[in-house]
């Protein structure tokens, strides 16, 4: 488990090792979800960089239907 403080300005600093391992750069922007009393950060991402992810995907979607029961 890896820890952070945040300083008397409201900042955090991303512990290096996470960093590293999901190739964060300096001047990069995050996304706040508030989830519940979690707080989750995403990278903002260009529309371009998302091209072809879903490539292949099946279109049917058991979550959507797991969740109207």
């Amino acid at each position: 488990m890896l820890i952070a403080t945040i300083s008397s300005k409201f900042q955090i600093t991303i512990p290096k090792k996470i960093r590293e391992q999901l190739y964060i750069k300096p001047g990069q922007q995050f996304i706040f979800v508030l989830n519940g009393e979690c707080l989750e950060l995403v990278p903002k991402r260009d529309i371009k960089e998302l091209r072809g992810l879903l490539k292949g995907s099946d279109t049917k979607n058991i979550r959507d239907k797991m969740e109207r029961t």
